[in-house]
């Protein structure tokens, strides 16, 4: 991973970079101002704030301040580095019982390296036992532990713990912007980057496997047009499964890559060259880790479900947040300009009350689904009520 790859923030990257080049001086004794034990980093989905705050993990682990060729550079994100550790959220709360681990891990020295970097997903999940818990631990630091905590905007994170850190704001990248790195990175044309990056919402992860996975692009396309096949209760539920199954078809798949390569690392890690068999403590070590890992690949599969599941909403919402700028003449510009005619046709056979009761239905059903409902149930509640915005969801009850 490099600086490069996130996109449209200049300025934080700027404070990140001088925060790695203070960060050296400081283990030569020397002063650094710009470096600091704890950080903020916020921005809205897809804005990149989980993958700044992972490069600024790897450019402090990094010998050379972040080079993008080591060892350190290719492995801090991908739970290989010995001294980065990325908590990523499995529910809809952190509970003390996820910190504690956490804040045993900062009281101890770098494995192999300067620093020992601890970054939190979704720090916003925090519940108030395990942010007091955490505070207790930004606000006695242990020398060479960074804390990178990652949340929407400071105002969803404890005013204690927002006192005690460094903020870094992000923001949703231009179109423009979007469309310059996908022709740059992934080798599209300017027709398809710009498809991409209106498509995405300014969701950066999302541009690049629209860009790159022909899978991604044959799910959303499906997803849109389910509406138009929604005809009775049984074609709701029919249609809810054809989209819930493509969704986790692109989950597995990326979590298949991951893991495999998760796994080809940890066996580098234990059996060097002839080693074909290991034993004593360098089996139980390796049988621990494998555990571990074997743990955290399967609660991120499970994660990347509800990412693939979110996204469907996500696609729905902006198909009927066209929809809605059709049916009031608003002056904008439409993130399916390709679907033109089909949002016409759905905007000519609906209210425009009926429009904003889907989208309402549409945005309740991502809460639930981030408050651990059923993913699938979820998608079937979705189509029924944009089939019928009169009907409740099932969760609501």
């Amino acid at each position: 991973m490099s600086w490069s790859e996130v996109i449209g923030q200049d300025e934080a990257i700027a404070t990140l970079q001088a925060a790695v080049a203070d960060a050296e001086k400081l283990t030569r004794g020397e002063p650094g101002p710009a470096m600091t034990h704890a950080w903020l980093i916020t921005g809205p989905p897809g804005s990149g704030r989980s993958l700044a705050a992972t490069t600024f993990a790897a450019a402090l682990v990094c010998d050379e301040g972040g080079c993008n060729q080591c060892q350190a550079c290719r492995t801090a994100a991908l739970g290989g580095h010995p001294d980065v550790h990325v908590e990523i959220p499995e529910g809809t709360e952190i509970v003390l019982d996820h910190v504690r681990p956490l804040t045993q891990m900062a009281a101890q020295s770098p494995m192999s390296g300067l620093w020992r970097v601890i970054v939190i997903e979704d720090a916003d999940r925090l519940n108030d036992r395990a942010a007091n818990h955490l505070l207790k631990s930004l606000e006695e630091p242990t020398p060479h532990t960074v804390w990178i905590l990652c949340a929407p905007s400071r105002d969803d994170v404890l005013p204690t713990i927002v006192s005690r850190v460094r903020h870094v704001g992000l923001r949703t990248p231009e179109i423009d912007e979007i469309a310059r790195m996908l022709i740059r990175e992934c080798g599209v044309d300017e027709t398809t980057a710009r498809f991409c990056a209106r498509a995405s919402q300014g969701h950066i992860g999302r541009a690049r496997a629209l860009a790159t996975d022909t899978a991604t692009r044959e799910r959303r396309q499906q997803c849109l047009r389910a509406p138009v096949n929604l005809r009775d209760l049984p074609s709701c539920v029919s249609v809810a499964g054809e989209v819930f199954d493509a969704a986790s078809a692109v989950a597995d798949a990326r979590s298949d890559r991951l893991d495999a390569r998760e796994d080809e690392m940890l066996k580098a890690r234990f059996y060097a060259e002839g080693v074909t068999r290991l034993t004593g403590a360098m089996k139980r070590s390796h049988d621990a880790e494998a555990k571990d890992l074997a743990k955290d690949q399967k609660r991120r599969r499970k994660r990347l479900v509800v990412d693939e599941v979110d996204r469907v909403l996500v696609d729905l919402i902006g198909l009927f947040r066209d929809v809605l700028i059709v049916q009031s003449h608003a002056q904008a510009p439409l993130i399916n300009e390709e679907l033109r005619s089909q949002v016409e046709q759905m905007a000519a056979a609906s209210s425009l009350e009926q429009t904003v009761r889907r989208l309402e239905a549409l945005e309740h059903e991502r809460i639930v689904l981030f408050a651990g409902g059923s993913p699938r149930t979820v998608v079937e509640a979705a189509m029924v009520q944009i089939k019928d915005p009169s009907v409740q969801s099932v969760y609501a009850r």
